[in-house]
């Protein structure tokens, strides 16, 4: 397949759905038993759990796609996908270290990837049954049903963060309520479009992998996401970190909640913070 003759986003989205289906069926087979774990050399942990979804999503993909790049959590970077016009974008298993305390918000993520947009993504969550989705120009859909915001009237904007973001907001005398806490940032994410959180922040140092297949997802649920220092956020560049970041349902949060992240993380251009973890405080 040319870059000339590529295929469109919703028929990308199709192979989305379908791979992540069978990657989530057999991340489960996983869950809640014993499984082999070790840390990686950022002392983030990986099971192989997270590796045998990564091999298998690496072949069902780059099969029906092979002129795509890849880019995925769980696999050695190749920087032949900066020459692609579109690239695979993975975490096999977002929130690993729920997956492995057994908790059941943990994620397969997966996006596409043009010229440093996402154009089609999905992030699921197996264990609760909840298919995110979205392709660009076709809206963003839960389980096939077109995502509604909805909040509760009259509630105060419920946030989770760390806890310095914490301490600027309430020092702004932001009115809000903190948490929950989702281990996975891509489900933290997307719950914003969904209107169970009114935000949700990250701090320096997520990567494309944890943000990708949840970017498009608020991008057609019509939600603001970016990074605080520079903007909309771009994907599969040679550095795939990013600043401190926040995705809105409401604009009238964004001063503070830009603000509050600047002042706890600044805007260096390399940041020497782990990779966000999902740790938050509720």
């Amino acid at each position: 397949m040319t870059a000339d003759h590529l295929t469109t986003p919703a028929q990308d989205l199709e192979l989305l759905r379908s791979a992540v289906v069978s990657a989530g069926i057999l991340a489960s087979g996983y869950f809640r038993r014993p499984v082999k774990t070790w840390n990686k050399g950022d002392a983030s942990p990986v099971t192989e759990a997270d590796v045998t979804v990564d091999r298998f999503l690496h072949s069902a993909l780059l099969s029906a796609r092979p002129d795509y790049g890849w880019l995925s959590e769980e696999s050695a970077d190749n920087p032949d996908r900066l020459t692609r016009k579109r690239v695979f974008v993975v975490d096999p298993i977002d929130g690993t270290r729920a997956f492995i305390r057994g908790e059941d918000c943990w994620t397969v993520s997966i996006a596409v990837v043009e010229d440093g947009e996402a154009i089609a993504g999905v992030v699921f969550a197996p264990v609760r049954d909840e298919m995110y989705e979205a392709s660009l120009g076709g809206g963003a859909r839960l389980n096939g049903k077109p995502i509604v915001f909805r909040r509760q009237p009259g509630r105060l904007p419920l946030i989770p963060a760390p806890g310095a973001v914490h301490h600027e907001l309430q020092a702004a005398e932001l009115q809000y309520q903190r948490g929950p806490a989702y281990p996975s940032l891509a489900y933290r994410l997307v719950q914003v479009a969904t209107g169970k959180l009114d935000a949700a922040v990250s701090r320096r140092g997520a990567q494309d992998w944890d943000i990708a297949g949840a970017a498009i997802i608020l991008a057609e649920a019509g939600m603001a996401f970016e990074d605080v220092c520079t903007g909309p956020v771009r994907f599969n560049g040679a550095d795939v970190r990013h600043g401190a970041l926040a995705a809105l349902s409401d604009s009238s949060l964004r001063t503070v909640i830009h603000t509050a992240l600047i002042t706890v993380y600044g805007c260096a251009a390399h940041s020497a913070e782990p990779a966000d973890t999902g740790t938050v405080r509720t």
